[in-house]
């Protein structure tokens, strides 16, 4: 299913989603931006009705979409210890 992802799901979809990981019927899927994250969590149904019939009904029965990781702004050399800039009163 991973080799053939972008015939399953589409050129357009494929190029925003990576497979991650299928364990036990649940597919994990990387998107590239939280805008399609939601997008493909709008489609979820349809993906999952197109990889059924394009693998098997029972390969995959659910499918859990991951938006791309946030920014850690714990990090840096600017980066001063406290509640940063919500502690203004002291």
């Amino acid at each position: 299913m991973f080799g053939r992802w972008a015939e399953l799901v589409g050129a357009d979809v494929a190029e925003h989603a990576t497979p991650v990981s299928l364990r036990d019927g649940e597919l994990v899927v990387a998107a590239s931006s939280t805008a399609w994250a939601t997008q493909l969590r709008l489609l979820r149904r349809q993906l999952l009705a197109k990889i059924a019939a394009g693998v098997g009904p029972d390969v995959v029965r659910q499918m859990k979409v991951q938006g791309p990781a946030a920014p850690s702004w714990r990090k840096g050399p600017r980066h001063a210890p406290g509640r940063g800039p919500r502690d203004t009163y002291g």
